[in-house]
């Protein structure tokens, strides 16, 4: 675990309920927010995500949907392609396993998180 709790942005490594595999997703929404995905785009409380991180868009529209207390909303960066919040809803917090902070493969993406 960590310290402080999820941020949005954080990578984390988590399991989802009915799925013994861990997954490592990016935080993207918060309890009490409101996600939607129009065109792509990402809205928190009806206002654009700045993302600063890099990804690769893709993928159907979400309707807005409010993230309950005590959960977070995670998409994979690879949106087009990814088993996400977008298939099996919010995730508990006590579902995070820990934060990545390392890339180590593939070798050229050898680095810290962005």
């Amino acid at each position: 675990r960590f310290l402080g709790g999820p941020r949005r942005g954080d990578v984390v490594v988590l399991t989802v309920p009915g799925n013994p595999d861990r997954l490592i997703k990016r935080v993207v929404a918060l309890g009490g927010e409101t996600i939607a995905i129009q065109n792509g785009q990402i809205l928190i409380d009806g206002a654009p995500l700045v993302e600063s991180w890099a990804v690769r868009l893709g993928g159907p529209d979400y309707p807005p949907t409010l993230v309950p207390e005590g959960h977070i909303f995670v998409l994979g960066d690879n949106r087009g392609h990814s088993n996400d919040s977008r298939s099996f809803g919010p995730v508990p917090v006590k579902n995070i396993v820990g934060r990545a902070i390392f890339i180590y493969w593939p070798p050229a993406e050898i680095g810290p998180v962005r």
